[in-house]
């Protein structure tokens, strides 16, 4: 009998994912293809981090931690709000995770009654809806596009928010697009939520990944509001599931609670790696691939509207171009597989990302070296034409 509980109907697959698994099968096959799809830096992670790690478990350090982290490793993430943000975070309210993904299940089912509403920002992170699903929440997409940087405004806020919305979930920088909100963008959603009684979630997960200028903690814009952050991107992490949440303090044992029940604890190994995360030659490391990061946004990103694509939002973090390939292609979805399976290119479509347009735009991570972006190049320009 195959009876699954009822909101799986509304879970949809990670396209991006079964675009890489595609991927795979051709490279399987022999096919040469150029990865552009998935958000995943491809620099391994930094030698401090792996060495901390394996010393730990030559130690026998393998065990259970408390449920929200080690201490030493929550106040090593409290110290680096000081250092490099000037923002007073107590360790007590900082959890360990496992995975930002991980903060972010902790976070809905603390706070997430079954049928309450989340505004999320559409074009958004996929999984991010998802996991409200789970958690008996609804999503509320709220379009945005050029005209606001991609992100949500005090103004939409107010238009889109119901009796039954129960907070607001933002990312800066933001997937797919890279734009960033500043102090006072933050501090003025955090008013309109605080004025509905409503919660606010900030996704800072690309922190340190940003070219310009830092981007801003929403830790500097009040203690209420809950921040989620990761190991994965800068810190070059992913695979070790390795993330963590400042909680505003009344909610730290409801968190704790869920903690102990949905997770235990995080990766004991990953936690020793991520002591070594803060380390001055770790950020030394840290800070040039940062720098290689932009060199490859700034080498793609005309690349690409040489060849016809437009870039509707010019990345200011993260490692992603979201492009309007509108002039190209009636369809982003079909133009992903026709580009995986005819060039060997593998883009993430639009629909990935929510109901805004997606069939307009497709989205290219600059996770691969130079010479790899100029042969993706190379390509798409041969299949239009060019």
């Amino acid at each position: 009998m195959y009876r699954p509980a009822r909101r799986l109907a509304e879970i949809e697959p990670f396209h991006v994912v079964e675009l890489l698994t595609r991927a795979r099968q051709l490279e399987a096959e022999g096919r040469d293809i150029i990865h552009m799809e998935v958000g995943e830096p491809d620099f391994p992670t930094p030698e401090p981090i792996a060495n901390a790690a394996v010393d730990a478990i030559k130690q026998a350090k393998t065990q259970y931690t408390q449920a929200l982290g080690l201490p030493e490793l929550r106040q090593a993430i409290s110290d680096f709000y000081a250092n490099r943000h000037g923002a007073t975070v107590p360790a007590s309210r900082i959890a360990v995770t496992s995975g930002a993904s991980g903060a972010l299940n902790l976070a809905f089912a603390c706070l997430t009654d079954p049928g309450s509403e989340w505004l999320l920002a559409d074009p958004g992170y996929p999984c991010n809806r998802h996991i409200l699903r789970t958690f008996e929440g609804q999503p509320r997409n709220i379009p945005v596009g050029p005209q606001t940087n991609f992100q949500p405004t005090p103004e939409l806020l107010r238009q889109y928010w119901t009796p039954a919305t129960a907070g607001l979930l933002v990312a800066s920088p933001a997937n797919p697009t890279g734009t960033l909100l500043s102090l006072a963008e933050i501090k003025a959603l955090a008013d309109v939520c605080r004025s509905h009684d409503g919660h606010f979630l900030v996704d800072e997960i690309y922190h340190g990944l940003t070219y310009e200028t830092d981007a801003p903690s929403a830790c500097a814009a009040g203690d209420d509001i809950w921040v989620i952050n990761s190991f994965s991107k800068y810190f070059q992490m992913t695979g070790w599931r390795l993330g963590w949440m400042v909680i505003p303090e009344a909610y730290v044992r409801d968190v704790e609670k869920l903690a102990q029940n949905l997770t235990l604890c995080p990766s004991t190994p990953a936690q020793h790696g991520a002591l070594a995360a803060f380390a001055p030659e770790t950020i030394a490391i840290l800070e040039s691939r940062r720098a290689e990061f932009r060199r490859r946004r700034d080498f793609l990103a005309p690349a690409l509207e040489r060849i016809g694509f437009r870039v509707t939002a010019r990345p200011e973090g993260a490692f992603y171009l979201y492009c309007d390939c509108s002039a190209l292609a009636e369809d982003s979805f079909k133009l992903a597989i026709d580009l995986l399976e005819k060039a060997g290119v593998a883009a993430t479509p639009g629909l990935d990302f929510g109901s805004n347009q997606p069939e307009k735009h497709i989205r290219f991570a600059y996770t691969t070296d130079i010479e790899r972006l100029a042969e993706a190049a190379e390509r798409l320009a041969r299949y239009f034409g060019r």
